[in-house]
């Protein structure tokens, strides 16, 4: 074994001395060629650096920030779109107004998204976040080099304090609600992962409540979910998720600005809290969002209505965005009932909703007249419902025999044909149309603006100082009352319910006009059908109850 060992290592040598002289030698690389520029400052010869990320070789910028970039005073750029206005500041590279021309707001200019009264408070929109420590430069106070496209419609924004390399770009289109969106951040020569902001509040600023509106909001392409966030989900501090969401961002009630996920890797988005004054000048919390998570950032952002045609159009998952609530199923068609008598019939969706109301209550004629006879057929039987009940009057809720009084009160509603709950039929019938007119009201941004007659917003209360519609519906819910057969009630209790119109009218006064336009044309149609039905067929006879005959002893 021994012997083995000494001849393997003698093998071994011979084939590491022998070999160099064996194998061909290699020709000798030619000479390097001088380099003529050998008078250029070291700076303008940069050495050769490792290969890039891979992320950063696509990015629009270069990677290393070489020397220092930056603007020497302050300046603004517009761009003017057939769809928007949008200026930008070069002082943090950042969106200082974002208007839609085609809406307007309560006032009747063109929509302002971003919240103006929130610039002095928080960053303006498409400030840099950092999700680690940020540069010692702070970027969104930096006056950045602003270089706009040769068409006019996109802007570039470049700094560098050189150490930090930070780079901005905007694409817009002449005709179109997405813009290209990308930033990227390179410092010492590192991708810094970074987020884009929108604080403040987004959408209409100028409704009642906005601040109640706004969400952020993200669809996670693996659970096939949208999910909502609202401004207390960040009440502790921003609250974040990341993940395959096939778009996140912002919305109101009407309008979203969403960025739509790129063909691979994650997004994240966080939420974010700030107090800022209303128009009241009272603080309130507004929602923020911050969008992005990587070094470079590169994503199509749509900011626009929530218009389900344009949504469509663009990405079918956007669709999403428009919330019709578990009444879906009814709020869908009657949507699309109102836009086809918009078109069609009376070019007024006021008048629509009046129509298609009247429309409704028709096909449901059948079911409100089975409710008014019966109503009829219960108030002719109140003397012997009167008689059952003193029958049995005094006898306590856990006496056996009180199950003897609620089988005689079922067989006289059995042999009469009466339904003791068919009164309700009408209030039941209007609960899921009211939620389904309430849902088309407030998501449908066809219903934004619709005027009628004195009503300036359907989609909003009554201006005026004294409401016409919650008066008048009132009146109307009091007489539709008062014509309604009320069997079995207490004479104390019908007292009370006389109240119950003013209830409602205070309810009906703090929502949107075209709901209360619904209500109340169903009020009127009920006091129609309440009317034909009481000459048509009159109240029946009540029925006499002979008096108990007291046994002789």
């Amino acid at each position: 074994m021994e012997r083995n060992l000494f001849i393997a290592i003698l093998l071994t040598g011979l084939v590491v001395f022998v070999m160099p002289y064996l194998l061909p030698k290699q020709p000798e690389p030619p000479p390097a060629a001088k380099d003529t520029k050998t008078d250029q400052p070291a700076e303008a010869k940069a050495p050769e650096a490792a290969k890039p990320n891979p992320v950063a070789a696509e990015a629009p910028a270069a990677a290393v920030a070489a020397a220092q970039v930056q603007a020497e005073k302050a300046e603004e750029f517009t761009i003017d779109t057939d769809l928007y206005v949008v200026k930008f500041s070069n002082q943090g590279a950042v969106v200082r107004s974002w208007l839609l021309k085609a809406y307007k707001d309560c006032a009747g200019k063109p929509l302002e998204l971003v919240n103006q009264r929130a610039l002095a408070k928080v960053a303006a929109p498409f400030a840099i976040a950092f999700k680690n420590q940020a540069p010692t430069a702070d970027p969104n106070q930096a006056l950045y080099k602003m270089t706009p496209s040769e068409d006019g419609l996109g802007v570039t924004f470049e700094y560098s304090d050189g150490r930090a390399a930070i780079k901005k770009t905007f694409q817009f289109s002449s005709n179109s609600y997405l813009v290209q969106v990308s930033s990227q951040v390179v410092e010492n020569g590192v991708l810094a992962p970074h987020l884009l902001l929108w604080k403040g509040g987004f959408g209409d600023s100028s409704v009642v409540n906005a601040a109640s509106i706004e969400h952020t909001l993200y669809y996670d392409e693996a659970n096939s979910k949208l999910n909502v966030k609202q401004v207390s989900d960040a009440d502790k501090g921003p609250f974040s998720s990341s993940g395959q969401y096939s778009f996140a961002g912002l919305e109101d009630s009407y309008f979203a600005g969403v960025a739509l996920a790129p063909m691979t890797g994650a997004m994240e988005l966080t939420t974010y809290s700030d107090s800022i004054a209303n128009q009241a000048g009272k603080e309130e919390h507004r929602i923020g969002a911050g969008l992005g998570g990587a070094g470079l950032n590169a994503f199509t952002f749509y900011v626009g209505p929530k218009d389900q045609d344009i949504l469509r159009a663009v990405n079918p998952k956007l669709e999403q965005l428009i919330d019709w609530g578990w009444f879906s199923l009814l709020a869908k068609p009657l949507f699309s009932a109102l836009l086809w008598t918009d078109s069609h019939v009376t070019h007024n969706y006021g008048w629509a909703i009046v129509l298609v109301t009247v429309v409704i209550n028709m096909l449901l004629f059948p079911l409100r007249l089975t409710s008014m006879k019966s109503s009829k057929k219960m108030q002719a039987l109140q003397p012997q419902i009167a008689a059952i009940n003193a029958k049995y009057k005094g006898m306590p809720l856990k006496d056996p025999r009180k199950a003897d009084q609620n089988a005689e009160m079922m067989d006289l509603y059995k042999k009469n044909g009466v339904n003791p709950a068919g009164g309700c039929v009408p209030m039941a019938l209007q609960i899921p149309f009211f939620i389904a007119f309430y849902k088309v009201l407030t998501v449908a941004i066809e219903m934004r603006g619709a005027s009628w007659l004195w009503v300036h917003d359907l989609s909003q209360a009554e201006t005026l100082a004294i409401r016409i519609l919650p008066i008048v519906l009132v009146i109307t819910q009091f007489l539709q009352q008062k014509m309604t057969p009320s069997p079995g009630m207490d004479p104390a209790q019908q007292k009370m319910m006389l109240l119950m119109p003013l209830g409602l009218g205070y309810v009906f006064w703090f929502l949107s006009a075209g709901l209360v336009l619904y209500y109340l044309t169903s009020n009127l149609v009920g006091i129609a059908f309440q009317l034909i039905l009481n000459r048509m067929t009159p109240s029946p006879e009540p029925a006499v109850v002979a008096p108990a005959v007291k046994k002789k002893k």
